[in-house]
C-alpha cells in the first residue's frame, strides 16, 4: 500500500483494535473452557472413581516348612494399596474373630488338641480411607470386625472424645490365607542332675526329672510314675517335677507309698503308689504325657546296670553313721545295741556310703521312719544337714541322741539352729588325753565318764537359760561350759565326744544309753 503524502498513521488506533480483537479471542476461549468445565462437573457424579481395596500377601520365612511345623510359628504378611496407604491388618484363625495389628509379623503358639491339627490363618490389609469419625462397629465383607481400635486413656473400656483411634478404611475383601498342618511333638523326659539312687536305702526316696516339649511345657498334662511295674502306674499333675515317696506301713507285704509333691508332706498327692517290695531290688519309673496323648519314653532309676535295694526297717532305732575316721566306732555301736537287747531291732544309715539324692528331704523322711535316732560323728559332722533336719524331726515326735564333735572353725549360729546353746560363747581345746574325767551333774541317773583314749578338737558350750538341762562338764577345769546336756522336753541329748573313747569306767556308756533311750526317750521294744 502506498501512503499518500501528508497522510498520518494513527498507531494508537491500530494498537487498540488489535488489543480489542485479542481480548475478544481470549474471552471466547475462556467461555469455551467454562462451558467445558461445567459440562465435566455435571457428568462427574455419574462416573466416580472408586477407592480400590488393598491387596494382602502372607508368607513364611524361606527356611520354614509347613508340613512339620511345631505349635510355635512365626508368620509374616504385607499389604499394598494402589490408591492409598496401608495402616494395619486384621488377622483371624477362624474367619469370625478378628484381631487388628499394625505389625507385619507375629509369633503364634497354636494349641494342639487331642490329635494333630490343621489351622487356617487369614489376614487382610486395611487402607487409610476412613470416614474421619469413630465407629463403634466396623462391618465390611459381611464380617463384623468390632469397634475401631483406640487408646483407652481413662481405662473405662469405651471410646471417649479426645482419645486416639485408628480410622479403619477399606479392608481387603479377599484375605490372604495359609494352611498350617501342626504335628504334635512327643515330650522328652530325663532325670534331674540331683537324681541319683543309692545301692541300699530305706522306704523313703526322692526323685526329680526335667521335661522338654517342643510344643511348650504347658502342654504336659500328666506325669505317670510306677514302682517295678509300669502297668500299675499312677497319674500326677503335669506340672510335677520332684516327688518324695515314703511308707511306714511295715506290716503290709505290699504297702502303698505316700507321694509328697516337691518333698513337702503338706503337699501330699491324692493317690498312693503301689509296687514296693521290701528287702528286695526295686526300680522307679516315670513318663510324661501331653495334651494330645503323646508320651515320652519311660525312664527308670536305677538303670538296668545297677540295683536299688530297699530295706524294711527292723525296729524303732536308727543309727546315723556320720563318721569318717577309721577306728572301731561302727563295731562299738553295734555291740552297744546288742548289750541293750536291741539285736536285729535297729538299722544303720551310713551317710558316707549311701549317698542320698535331695539330701535334706530324703534324709528327713528316712529318719522319720524311726522313733529314735543315734547320730554319731567325728569332728567333721554334717552340720548343714543337722540344721535342716533336726528340728523338723523333733517336731514330728522324734527323739535324737547326739555324739558329735566339731571342726576348729565353726559357725555357732549354725549349731544353735539345732542345739540349745548360746551362739556367742564356746570353749575349745585341741585334744584331751586318757583318764580325763567328765563329770555328771546328775550322777544318780547319768553316769560319770572317763576317757579311755584321747580325742582331739574338744569343744564345750555355754547353754541357754531355759529349755535345757546341763549334764556333763570337766571338773578339773579343762574347759569351761558344758560338754553334755539334754533338752528339758527330753527329746534331745548331746555329748561332745566319741562314746567309744569315753568308756573308761566300765559299763558307763551302756548305762548312759539305757538311761537316755529307755528312760528319757521312753523307747519300748
Amino acid at each position: 500500500m502506498k501512503i499518500k503524502p501528508g497522510f498520518k498513521f494513527n498507531y494508537s488506533r491500530v494498537s487498540f483494535l488489535r488489543q480489542a480483537n485479542n481480548l475478544k479471542a481470549v474471552l471466547g476461549l475462556s467461555l469455551a473452557l467454562l462451558v467445558l468445565l461445567n459440562s465435566c462437573y455435571d457428568e462427574m457424579p455419574n462416573n466416580p472413581i472408586p477407592n480400590k481395596a488393598p491387596v494382602t500377601k502372607i508368607f513364611l520365612k524361606p527356611d520354614s516348612g509347613i508340613s512339620n511345623q511345631p505349635s510355635k510359628i512365626n508368620l509374616h504378611w504385607s499389604g499394598d494399596d494402589p490408591d492409598g496407604l496401608v495402616i494395619g491388618y486384621y488377622f483371624s484363625f477362624d474367619g469370625v474373630n478378628w484381631t487388628f495389628t499394625t505389625k507385619n509379623d507375629s509369633s503364634f503358639e497354636l494349641k494342639i488338641g487331642a490329635v494333630d491339627t490343621i489351622f487356617n490363618f487369614l489376614v487382610s490389609a486395611v487402607d487409610n480411607s476412613g470416614n474421619e469419625k469413630y465407629d463403634s462397629q466396623v462391618f465390611q465383607n459381611n464380617i463384623n470386625f468390632g469397634a475401631e481400635p483406640f487408646v483407652d486413656k481413662n481405662g473405662n473400656g469405651i471410646w471417649d472424645i479426645g482419645e486416639d483411634y485408628t480410622d479403619i478404611g477399606i479392608i481387603d475383601p479377599n484375605p490372604a490365607k495359609i494352611i498350617l498342618p501342626i504335628r504334635n511333638s512327643a515330650p522328652i523326659i530325663s532325670w534331674n542332675v540331683l537324681s541319683t539312687i543309692p545301692a541300699v536305702s530305706y522306704p523313703a526316696m526322692t526323685f526329680g526329672w526335667d521335661i522338654f516339649d517342643l510344643d511348650g511345657n504347658e502342654t504336659i498334662t500328666n506325669i505317670k510314675i510306677a514302682l517295678n511295674d509300669t502297668n500299675n502306674a499312677v497319674l500326677l499333675n503335669g506340672g510335677v517335677r520332684i516327688i518324695t515317696i515314703r511308707t511306714n506301713d511295715f506290716t503290709n507285704p505290699n504297702p502303698l507309698m505316700d507321694i509328697y509333691i516337691d518333698g513337702n508332706p503338706n503337699g501330699m498327692a491324692p493317690v498312693k503308689l503301689p509296687g514296693l517290695i521290701f528287702d528286695s531290688n526295686n526300680r522307679f519309673y516315670v513318663q510324661a504325657e501331653d495334651i494330645s496323648g503323646a508320651k515320652s519314653s519311660w525312664i527308670s532309676l536305677p538303670d538296668t546296670s545297677r540295683n536299688w535295694f530297699v530295706k524294711k526297717p527292723k525296729g524303732k532305732v536308727l543309727i546315723v553313721d556320720d563318721y569318717i575316721l577309721l577306728d572301731d566306732a561302727a563295731q562299738f555301736y553295734s555291740s552297744m545295741m546288742d548289750s541293750l537287747s536291741l539285736t536285729n531291732k535297729f538299722d544303720i544309715l551310713d551317710l558316707n556310703i549311701n549317698k542320698l539324692p535331695y539330701l535334706n528331704t530324703t534324709f528327713l523322711e528316712t529318719i522319720k521312719l524311726y522313733d529314735n535316732i543315734i547320730w554319731y560323728t567325728d569332728n567333721d559332722p554334717s552340720l548343714n544337714l543337722a540344721n535342716a533336719a533336726v528340728q523338723n524331726y523333733l517336731d514330728a515326735g522324734g527323739k535324737i541322741f547326739f555324739s558329735m564333735q566339731f571342726p576348729n572353725d565353726i559357725d555357732l549360729q549354725l549349731i544353735e539352729g539345732f542345739l540349745p546353746i548360746e551362739s556367742d560363747t564356746s570353749y575349745y581345746k585341741s585334744s584331751i588325753g586318757i583318764n580325763t574325767s567328765i563329770a555328771s551333774r546328775d550322777s544318780l541317773n547319768y553316769p560319770n565318764l572317763l576317757t579311755n583314749r584321747s580325742f582331739s578338737r574338744v569343744r564345750s558350750f555355754k547353754l541357754k537359760d531355759v529349755g535345757v538341762k546341763p549334764l556333763y562338764y570337766f571338773p578339773s577345769g579343762v574347759l569351761n561350759g558344758h560338754i553334755g546336756f539334754e533338752s528339758s522336753s527330753k527329746n534331745l541329748f548331746f555329748i561332745g565326744g566319741p562314746l567309744q573313747r569315753l568308756d573308761g569306767n566300765p559299763g558307763s556308756i551302756k548305762k548312759l544309753l539305757f538311761q537316755v533311750l529307755f528312760q528319757d526317750f521312753n523307747l519300748t521294744l
